[in-house]
């Protein structure tokens, strides 16, 4: 008879906090995108990198948290540009 092994990954409190960290990103980074978008994406950047850091190898969460707070960020300054908006 063979036995069935599968590889149960260990869930760390750290790894929580990541996706928790990764969600705040996203949602600030999209806050950002409608109100002054120098002040609140790169705090979520910040953010996004600090749960890339924590989060487990292969985290599609924190991969996705960083390319939204990119495009955030280049979309939040064309909007406020281009609606001559106030950057800060």
């Amino acid at each position: 008879m063979t036995e069935h092994t599968t590889d149960i990954q260990e869930t760390r409190p750290a790894h929580t906090v990541a996706g928790f960290l990764s969600a705040m990103a996203i949602f600030a980074a999209l806050i950002g995108l409608a109100w002054h978008p120098l002040r609140l994406i790169p705090i979520a950047t910040l953010l996004a990198l600090i749960s890339a850091a924590m989060a487990p190898r292969g985290n599609r969460l924190a991969m996705w948290a960083l390319f939204i707070c990119a495009g955030c960020f280049f979309f939040g300054l064309l909007i406020a540009v281009v609606t001559s908006r106030s950057l800060w």
